[in-house]
């Protein structure tokens, strides 16, 4: 197996890699999952970081599991929040699942017959089934209070000057982690990808792979950083809130201006992290850059990468033409 690891580190896509897991990925075609939260019926720019993951798993060789979260979210992750969501309806929820599903089918293939092709799961599926009692017995016998006390997530709620955090909330890194059981059994999955924020929900999940299972059974976590921009202000939102990466919710327009209007900072990292140009095209661009700035050949680049996944050629040349014409040039459109 190529080694997918250099790869992510040198676009800057790697935070935690808990020990094993480089080795484990270069020793055979390694089952992940990394999950996604149905609060919208979109996916925005934020959530490109870890489909861009997915694919560059199946591009090495390895199979991805895409899986949406329509039972977790149901109780809403408490990781890097203040106050406690609110819960969605069930009739909410899967709206917000069918147009997550759709999102995510414009990067990988679901209809694949490659030995490494890419499954989709929600996890509704399996966690319908599961009765409060078995729960308790067979899940929370396993994991201490002491442990998920200890995580990041549940102490920056205890010791902040909100209202705490509740029990549903609470059990959510169980929930998480038994997802990872789940798959790890009927799927044979192995590793567990996800934002650094993730890190304590993805490390219980390990924890019950390995203490629900026979001795020896193993499980690895890897979290890629959670994007900022130069300036240290949140990524993925313009003036008008939000970039969508369904069509329907932000145009094809609006989607390419957002990458072409990116600091020459910003963009050396973006052309890195969000697109699937190899590393000699993008050195190349980084080159170019310098030698003429001005022509910002690495915005361009970027954003012509991006929206054509997105939105599709027909889409990105009419973006294109548009902005010609509104900005003469179509770079200058700050």
């Amino acid at each position: 197996m190529k080694n997918i690891i250099e790869e992510l580190q040198w676009r800057g896509l790697v935070h935690d890699i808990m020990p094993g897991t480089e080795e484990q990925l270069l020793k055979e075609m390694t089952t992940t999952y990394i999950g996604f939260d149905p609060t919208s019926d979109s996916l925005h720019i934020g959530s490109l970081v870890p489909i861009i993951l997915l694919v560059h798993l199946e591009n090495f060789g390895h199979k991805p599991i895409a899986l949406v979260g329509g039972a977790t979210g149901m109780i809403g992750d408490p990781s890097g929040k203040s106050d406690e969501r609110n819960l969605l309806d069930e009739a909410t929820l899967n709206h917000n699942v069918e147009g997550i599903k759709n999102v995510l089918a414009r990067f990988l293939d679901f209809n694949s017959s490659a030995s490494n092709a890419p499954i989709l799961v929600n996890n509704y599926d399996w966690m319908k089934q599961l009765s409060f009692i078995n729960f308790a017995r067979d899940v929370g016998k396993r994991i201490t209070v002491n442990y998920m006390m200890a995580k990041d997530s549940v102490k920056k709620r205890l010791s902040g000057e909100g209202e705490g955090m509740s029990f549903t909330e609470f059990t959510y890194q169980l929930i998480q982690g038994y997802d990872f059981y789940h798959l790890h059994k009927e799927y044979n999955c192995l590793l567990q990808m996800g934002g650094s924020d993730q890190w304590g929900n993805i490390t219980t999940g390990t924890e019950l792979v390995r203490r629900m299972n026979a001795e020896g059974a193993k499980a690895y976590a890897m979290t890629c950083p959670l994007i900022t921009k130069a300036d240290g202000s949140k990524f993925g939102k313009s003036e008008g809130g939000n970039i969508w990466l369904d069509p329907a919710q932000t145009s094809a327009y609006k989607f390419y201006q957002f990458w072409l209007n990116t600091s020459d900072e910003d963009a050396k990292s973006y052309i890195r992290i969000f697109t699937l140009l190899n590393q000699e095209a993008i050195v190349a661009l980084e080159q170019e850059q310098i030698a003429a700035p001005h022509l910002r050949a690495i915005q361009k680049a970027l954003a012509n990468d991006i929206t054509i996944r997105v939105h599709g050629e027909e889409a990105l040349q009419t973006a294109i033409k548009t902005s010609e014409f509104l900005f003469g040039n179509g770079s200058l459109a700050f």
